[in-house]
């Protein structure tokens, strides 16, 4: 059971005479794919609904890719306001905390740094610290199960809305984890309640939960998206095409200078655990490369819990950029709103990776660089740790 539906089993009595505000998107359902929105309107004098909030591509979904803002509106069946929080304003104003006992966040996660729900949850644990608001987080799984850790951790001088906290890449908690871990880190002086999941174990992956899967975002239609977003999503600081404008977006990847069979077969040779790399030819339909054919590969996972996604994408980049260095290039700014700093450098929380790429590293010197890091986040972050 997710945190919503513990809630709802309880008879919404954590709401109970408060003024509340919903941080929600598609993806905040029941296990019966009724959304939190809909069931906290239906519950009638159990829940006063005050407001609406809504994280990066809108409370609806609508919105394609990073810096395309959507403006709030007023709910044309609540007659409330739904405030954006990805566009003017990425951190709740006290006006639009303004009438509000307690705020609820209901976000689907998916386990990586740059997926920016997290920020916006660490946003609003801030805005509701600063005005006194209750916070109450629904706790929801880690899609990739809560066991493993991998990538580097955060240098506090490339913080963005792909990374406002010292985790990393891939960061092994829950939603409701994170929160309990930001108000500690940050010391933040706020109620906090987590309305914990019940039967989820670290080891379950999303399939293992029962649950239905509904897109979080645009680009993130399946599970198998999941597992591989907390490598693939280095392509976005990159010239390459990231698979946006196809059916299988951070699975399929590629550019038009590249040779898949070449590609498919150098990567192949490197035996990175739990996958295999198969030869496609694309064509995205809108986003990078529109419209122009690309050579690539597409990554199948065939042992999730063997699959490393960031070794096997920094593997992937480092070797187009081997291979072909005539045509690879860094994607420029700007990115998440930083004008200034290369966007991969935002993406892997410093120049160490992009400058370890480029001086010929092999992944796997490059993870062995991450494991003290590793080691110390898991340290800090085990009193926050709420399931075995």
């Amino acid at each position: 059971m997710t945190g919503l539906d513990r809630l709802q089993a309880g008879h919404w009595r954590a709401l109970r005479g408060q003024r509340v505000g919903l941080v929600v998107h598609p993806a905040s359902v029941d296990g019966n794919l009724r959304h939190t929105r809909d069931q906290a309107a239906n519950a009638g004098a159990a829940v006063d609904l005050r407001a609406l909030f809504g994280p990066q591509h809108g409370i609806l979904g609508q919105t394609q890719d990073n810096m395309i803002e959507w403006r709030g509106f007023r709910d044309p069946q609540l007659g409330i306001p739904v405030h954006s929080l990805y566009g003017e304003h990425r951190k709740p104003t006290a006006e639009m905390l303004d009438g509000l006992d307690t705020l609820v966040i209901d976000l689907q996660d998916v386990g990586a740094r740059y997926y920016t729900f997290i920020w916006t949850m660490l946003l609003c644990l801030e805005a509701c610290a600063e005005t006194g608001k209750r916070v109450i987080v629904l706790d929801r799984p880690n899609p990739l199960g809560g066991e493993l850790v991998e990538g580097n951790v955060l240098d506090p001088e490339y913080r963005s809305f792909v990374g406002l906290a010292p985790i990393p890449m891939r960061h092994g908690l829950t939603i409701g984890e994170l929160a309990g871990f930001f108000v500690a880190w940050r010391g933040l002086d706020v109620e906090l309640e987590v309305v914990w999941m019940e039967g989820w174990s670290r080891a379950q992956d999303f399939e293992a939960t029962g649950l239905p899967w509904v897109l979080p975002s645009p680009n993130m239609p399946t599970t198998d998206t999941a597992y591989v977003y907390p490598g693939a999503c280095l392509l976005e600081g990159t010239n390459l095409s990231e698979g946006r404008g196809t059916t299988r977006p951070f699975e399929i990847f590629g550019a038009p200078f590249v040779d898949g069979r070449r590609l498919a077969a150098v990567l192949q040779a490197w035996n990175l655990p739990g996958c295999r790399f198969r030869p496609v030819s694309f064509e995205p339909t809108f986003h990078k490369f529109g419209g122009q054919v690309c050579g690539g590969v597409q990554v199948h996972v065939i042992d999730r819990a063997l699959f490393e996604p960031v070794v096997t994408y920094t593997a992937a980049i480092a070797a187009i950029a081997g291979l072909w260095p005539e045509g690879f290039a860094w994607k420029q700014p700007p990115y998440e709103y930083e004008a200034h700093k290369l966007p991969i450098d935002i993406l892997a929380g410093g120049t160490r990776w992009r400058e370890q790429v480029e001086s010929g590293s092999t992944p796997w010197q490059m993870k062995v660089g991450w494991l003290e890091e590793l080691r110390a986040f898991a340290d800090i972050t085990a009193a926050h740790r709420h399931y075995a």
